[in-house]
């Protein structure tokens, strides 16, 4: 039976049945193997470490995991941090300890490994040294958080890129050329298709897959392939990196004076789920912080665009936040406040116990003026 047959295998995703056979196959990820990529020269060298996969959905991280241990012959074993446990582990560790032996290596893939807890994690670490397998953890999140630091330790982080547009284009022509014929749609539904992807190869074979039961005298516009296919909501995560980096690109923008970009990374957070709530936060801060006396009406300005949200709600008050997005981005900047109250916090924290010169004390009794408070004070209103 051919594995390619697509009647042969019906329940089969497409994903899953175009998913590459070598290494030679994978696109988009040329920085990590290419001609001098850094898991080529790893399997050249015979050095396959323990390895942290991070990246976006989509990019290639099961596959790849699946393909190293097949191009360096080692035994795979894949497990799902969410599904499996301790005792699943155990399992595995006792294969490739039978293994050893036999002189036959262990690749141990541990899908969304950041979903393990810290016993979980820690359990890895003595099969890991020890030899008894080699780690391959995939994870969308960071790693630097999400992992504890002696698995880190012990492993080589590899970043996987989003799909660009040319991977994205080469995974629709071998679909195209598994199915014999070009997919039912014109330039621009195309051109859609590979946006809405976003970087995600097997979103982008889901979405197409529609389109393969679709008859070939039909040839869907762009608006055709919209009704077709739902609307992906942008990659977001709200407690998690793209939280953090929307974030400091929007303020960057509005430092930089970019409004329209500031707009873009407002819509991008407002798309993603972000409460409006701690965007007008930050966005009041900024107004204290890079605005500061450059302009005073910033912060009341702020403050009334906070307001007026919460009294409108989404989707009407998104328009007070867009429109204080503009003037922050518009207005004259200084950080000079910011500066200058940060010079004071530090001087502040080296001379916490320094007390105020007795001229300016106040004196409300005889004791107080007789020990020197408020002598020689000169009434500054007096002598402007």
């Amino acid at each position: 039976m051919n594995e390619l047959d697509l009647e042969a295998a019906p329940a089969a995703p497409l994903a899953e049945i175009l998913r590459p056979k070598t290494l030679d196959d994978v696109v988009g990820q040329e920085p990590l193997l290419g001609p001098q990529g850094r898991l080529r020269l790893m399997l050249a060298h015979g050095a396959l470490g323990s390895i942290i996969f991070w990246g976006p959905p989509g990019t290639g991280k099961t596959t790849i995991a699946r393909l190293l241990a097949d191009a360096a012959d080692m035994a795979f074993e894949p497990i799902s941090a969410v599904f499996d446990g301790v005792g699943e582990l155990r399992k595995v560790f006792d294969r490739a300890a039978q293994r050893r032996p036999q002189g036959r290596r262990t690749l141990l893939f541990v899908d969304e490994v950041h979903r393990f807890n810290k016993a979980q994690q820690d359990g890895l670490l003595p099969r890991v040294e020890d030899g008894t397998v080699t780690l391959v953890g995939a994870t969308t999140e960071n790693p630097s958080f999400a992992l504890n630091g002696a698995l880190l330790s012990r492993a080589q982080v590899l970043v996987l890129d989003r799909l660009d547009r040319t991977a994205l284009e080469a995974i629709l022509g071998r679909l195209e050329a598994h199915i014999g014929r070009d997919l039912p749609v014109d330039k621009d539904a195309r051109a859609a298709l590979l946006g809405m992807a976003d970087g995600d190869g097997r979103y982008l074979l889901n979405m197409a897959s529609l389109l393969v039961e679709m008859p070939e005298t039909t040839i869907m516009d762009s608006q055709a392939l919209a009704e077709l296919v739902a609307g992906r909501a942008p990659a977001f995560d709200r407690a998690g990196d793209q939280h953090y980096n929307l974030m400091s690109a929007l303020h960057k923008t509005l430092r930089s004076s970019d409004a329209d970009a500031g707009l873009y990374w407002l819509a991008r957070m407002l798309a993603g789920g972000e409460d409006p709530h701690y965007i007008l936060r930050r966005l009041t801060r900024f107004a204290a912080e890079d605005i500061g006396l450059a302009e005073p009406e910033a912060q009341p300005r702020a403050l009334a665009a906070w307001q007026a949200y919460e009294r409108l709600g989404s989707p009407e008050g998104d328009l007070a936040i867009a429109g204080l997005v503009i003037y922050l981005a518009t207005a004259p900047k200084s950080n000079a406040a910011y500066k200058a109250f940060k010079a004071a916090t530090k001087a502040a924290a080296k001379t916490g116990s320094l007390g105020p010169p007795a001229h300016i004390l106040n004196a409300p009794t005889k004791l107080m003026k007789q020990l020197g408070y408020g002598a020689d004070y000169a009434y500054d209103h007096d002598d402007p």
